[in-house]
């Protein structure tokens, strides 16, 4: 099983060849090892139908290829190919006339009903229906694995706020799983 620093040397390695001699067998690798995990990322962000999720993964890896040659390491590739998506996520929602942060205290008033013909939970079709900022700081910390403070910063908002997102997001799911509303308390 190849380590984390295997996997970054054989990423440096194919990303050079595709800088110095545009070996499009090494992009095809790339993109073989990164669009799978790239794809349910952004189907989770975008919350979308699927041709929405194809744009977004091409138009992530088309800016990708234009800024290799900007691309200093300081993170792992997916990371900052996942950085890409999630900007093209955000910039695909505001011209699809949503706003990426919408007042996160909306909370639906109604559990979302069960996919047709099927009795199973179908906690992917949960998550998209939280809002954008909900779904996001969810996305990035429960199944990313995000610390808040990458979150803030990814989402340029504070961390009180990722955190509280992040809160409403879990609540929400589990009332949808549930049915039971939580009663808040407001500490004054």
């Amino acid at each position: 099983m190849d380590t984390p620093q295997d996997i970054q040397a054989g990423d440096r390695r194919l990303i050079s060849r595709i800088r110095q001699q545009g070996d499009e067998g090494a992009f095809r690798e790339l993109f073989r090892r990164y669009t799978p995990r790239l794809t349910g990322f952004v189907t989770r962000l975008l919350a979308g139908p699927e041709s929405n999720v194809e744009d977004v993964v091409q138009e992530t890896w088309i800016r990708a290829c234009e800024s290799f040659d900007s691309f200093r390491w300081r993170s792992a590739f997916g990371t900052w190919l996942q950085e890409i998506g999630l900007n093209v996520v955000r910039e695909h929602l505001r011209q699809q006339s949503r706003s990426p942060l919408i007042p996160g205290d909306v909370i639906p008033t109604t559990v979302v009903p069960p996919a047709p013909d099927d009795d199973r939970i179908d906690l992917e079709r949960l998550i998209r229906a939280l809002p954008d900022e909900q779904r996001f700081v969810l996305v990035l910390h429960d199944i990313e694995g995000m610390k808040h403070r990458e979150i803030a910063e990814r989402l340029a908002m504070p961390e009180g706020t990722s955190k509280s997102h992040l809160s409403r997001a879990r609540r929400t799911l589990r009332w949808q799983l549930t049915g039971v509303k939580e009663i808040e308390h407001e500490h004054r």
